[in-house]
């Protein structure tokens, strides 16, 4: 039986790790050629070694994306090497947390540089593909994008950020035929919410079993996410079953999320 994404190239930025990593896995399972763009030479090998135990082998390419120059150059290798595009998924990022008013101005532009910037050059690039491919682009965003907090600034800000452009890419994805969508994950099992949980625990001179053990106790959550949780969701969104889902925001969190939308 054909799997549902053979012959399909899906290009996921920070994907050598964690939510990027899991989501890329996902898709190579069902039989796509995958992309992992990230800085970290040694964290693409490792992820490219998971994506390949369970599907092709993937391309990887290593590069700063906080730059412009990173951006262009893995446009400019996938365009070379396969020439089409059918699902981009921004999945880079890793703001930090912590006390803002001991947060250097660095921090800000760092995060806005990896997680917002990068998104947008990589979608523009990406573009022409994806139209000819009828695609998908997917922004991996967060909770903190609906419900700031002052210990998440940075992250908070960026997030919102991300998800007003995904969301105000949708005329332009219905003119062109390319399904532009938002996934917030929650709290969910990675080295970054491990890193997270420290900077929160620290600005709220906490340890970091206390920061853990309210969070759960807040949110009322019968677990933590894991990375797979949102792979699939990515998978669903960029399937035929999903068509119509264009220009929304959906929420993997448990139930974690207060508020209504």
């Amino acid at each position: 039986m054909a799997k549902e994404f053979e012959g399909k190239v899906v290009v996921v930025s920070g994907g050598s790790r964690g939510i990027g990593r899991a989501i890329a896995a996902a898709f190579a399972r069902e039989g796509a050629q995958t992309v992992l763009a990230a800085s970290n030479p040694t964290n693409l090998v490792e992820g490219a070694k998971a994506v390949a135990a369970v599907g092709p082998e993937p391309m990887t390419i290593a590069g700063d994306l906080r730059t412009l120059a990173a951006c262009e150059q893995v446009f400019a290798k996938v365009n070379e090497r396969f020439q089409r595009c059918d699902a981009l998924v921004n999945s880079a990022g890793a703001t930090k947390g912590g006390n803002f008013f001991e947060q250097p101005d660095e921090q800000w532009t760092d995060g806005y540089a990896l997680k917002l910037h990068a998104a947008v050059r990589l979608t523009r690039l990406f573009w022409p593909l994806l139209k000819t491919a009828h695609g998908n682009v997917i922004s991996i965003v967060g909770g903190a994008a609906r419900t700031p907090g002052p210990e998440f600034l940075v992250g908070g800000s960026v997030n919102a950020a991300l998800a007003n452009f995904t969301k105000g890419l949708m005329v332009l994805g219905n003119r062109d035929d390319i399904n532009v969508n938002v996934i917030h994950p929650g709290v969910t099992q990675t080295e970054r919410n491990e890193q997270l949980t420290q900077q929160f625990a620290k600005a709220q001179n906490k340890t970091v079993e206390q920061v853990r053990a309210e969070a759960l106790s807040k949110s009322g959550l019968r677990r933590i996410g894991q990375p797979m949780d949102v792979a699939e969701l990515a998978l669903f969104l960029c399937s035929a079953r999903a068509r119509h889902i264009q220009g929304t925001a959906i929420a993997i969190d448990g139930g974690g999320t207060p508020g209504y939308y």
